[in-house]
């Protein structure tokens, strides 16, 4: 049978990024074995479910590169077959009606705590016969009274249930709909799941998956169960520790292999190896090497990767990612500007998002119409209005206008005033950007043009003058 794993998420918030690492984990031990990987919708939830919910889980998908081959399935549109599957235990023994009240089973429960005993559902109604009137009955699976499961976790080993533990478990609420664990076994079943490879939070059910799916003669996947991310105080990661939704990474100027990056190595090593392109974690990656102990979410690390992915990724790839956030400037990057993929080059040494790297090409697309304060005061004085009058001479003869000769023209200048080229280029830059910062000043000028350039020279050149003025009076 072809390996197949599946990644199911329920619908009710954003794919966080516990999901996104199981996902990614399942995803990768199906390529790595040249097998499926089937997204499911586990929607039988229909209170805390929404199409909100699936579209942000597609979205984040899509984003991540994380491409299923088939799917997504949807449970809500299989309720016929987990009818079917509830008939057929009845049918032949492995499930019973129970009848017994909310009150009736609080106060079991009530009892049981009151004698230290763990609350359970003491199997009252298995061996009844006859109907009560006025209840609606749920549909309880006879599970095992004798005997063990044992789980042969893929990360944590061998972990043995005592079948006494497990009480019966409800498969079919009082008006009808199949429960999760009821679902869970029949979609994998159908689906022709393999492995199953999941949080560890689900460890608990899988011993009463493991029974149902053997009460219908059915084989057992193999499962893994991944441990948890802490943040960085040692709790479970939530919203409290910064961006937990893997859209608002993107949102944050992340590139999704960065994340990826990130997201492997939470539990999962190859030597001391901490950059990994996506072929090859699909090439070492082995689920059974994911390590049992929870990891710790970095965000600083995270940041550290994003930004050696800017550095080290193609001018190409940057710039596909890079319009998105562009356009969340209001900037059409084809609309009267430089050529993205320069504006790209020109930047990634220096970017840690590109967030950051959207926010510092502004100024080769859109116009301003003030200065940084603090940088103009700084670099916007008296002095510097003999250089920049003659840089924007010079600069309005370039024929060419290309960073070598621009570059020529502020050397040549510094020399000439017998000035530091800082003392040149630095009011040059406030003066063409608005902010003193830039990639290097010629390579600056090449991108803004040279008649946005000149235009915003003398709108420096005004500046100063007005300031001069002020402080005469």
């Amino acid at each position: 049978m072809k390996l197949t794993t599946r990644f199911a998420p329920s619908p009710t918030g954003y794919l966080h990024v516990g999901g996104a690492r199981t996902a990614l984990f399942s995803w990768l031990y199906a390529r790595h074995h040249g097998g499926d990987f089937i997204l499911r919708i586990e929607d039988t939830d229909r209170e805390r479910s929404t199409e909100e919910s699936v579209d942000a889980i597609l979205r984040g998908m899509a984003w991540l590169g994380l491409a299923y081959d088939h799917g997504p399935f949807y449970q809500t549109h299989r309720f016929d077959r987990y009818k079917e599957i509830i008939q057929m235990l009845l049918d032949d023994g492995h499930a019973y009606y129970c009848y017994c009240s909310r009150e009736e089973l609080d106060e079991m429960r009530d009892g049981q705590r009151a004698r230290k005993e763990k609350p359970r559902y003491t199997s009252l109604c298995r061996s009844r016969t006859e109907p009560r009137e006025g209840i609606n009955p749920v549909i309880r699976f006879k599970n095992p009274t004798d005997g063990a499961v044992v789980v042969d976790d893929m990360v944590r080993g061998k972990v043995v249930f005592q079948n006494s533990e497990l009480d019966d478990l409800i498969i079919a609420r009082s008006d009808g709909t199949p429960t999760y664990n009821l679902t869970v076994v029949v979609d994998d079943l159908d689906m022709g799941l393999t492995h199953v490879v999941r949080g560890d939070d689900h460890l608990n059910n899988t011993p009463r998956q493991i029974n149902i799916l053997k009460a219908l003669g059915a084989e057992t996947p193999k499962y893994a169960h991944l441990p948890m991310i802490l943040g960085s105080d040692g709790s479970r990661l939530s919203k409290r520790h910064g961006a937990v939704s893997v859209m608002q990474y993107r949102d944050e100027g992340y590139l999704p292999e960065a994340l990826l990056n990130y997201l492997v190595r939470l539990g999962w090593s190859h030597g001391d190896q901490e950059v990994f392109s996506v072929d090859e974690m699909v090439e070492l990656f082995d689920v059974t090497n994911v390590n049992n102990s929870a990891s710790t979410f970095s965000p600083e690390k995270l940041l550290w990767l994003n930004q050696h992915y800017i550095k080290n990724s193609s001018p190409d790839h940057i710039a596909r990612h890079l319009r998105w956030h562009l356009g969340q400037l209001d900037i059409d990057p084809a609309d009267n500007g430089p050529e993205l993929v320069k504006v790209v080059k020109a930047q990634q040494e220096r970017a840690k998002t590109l967030v950051e790297m959207a926010e510092n090409s502004r100024c080769f697309y859109l116009d301003f119409e003030e200065f940084d304060a603090k940088a103009a005061k700084k670099n916007l004085k008296a002095a510097a209005a003999e250089p920049l009058e003659r840089i924007r001479s010079l600069l309005s003869e370039l024929e060419i206008w290309d960073a070598e000769p621009i570059h020529e023209i502020v050397k040549e200048t510094a020399e000439i005033l017998d000035l530091k080229l800082g003392k040149v280029a630095q009011p040059l830059r406030v003066a063409a950007t608005g902010t003193a910062i830039s990639p290097p000043i010629d390579i600056t000028l090449e991108l803004i043009g040279q008649e946005r350039v000149l235009k915003r020279i003398d709108m420096a050149l005004e500046y100063i003058r007005q300031r001069v003025d002020a402080a005469q009076q």
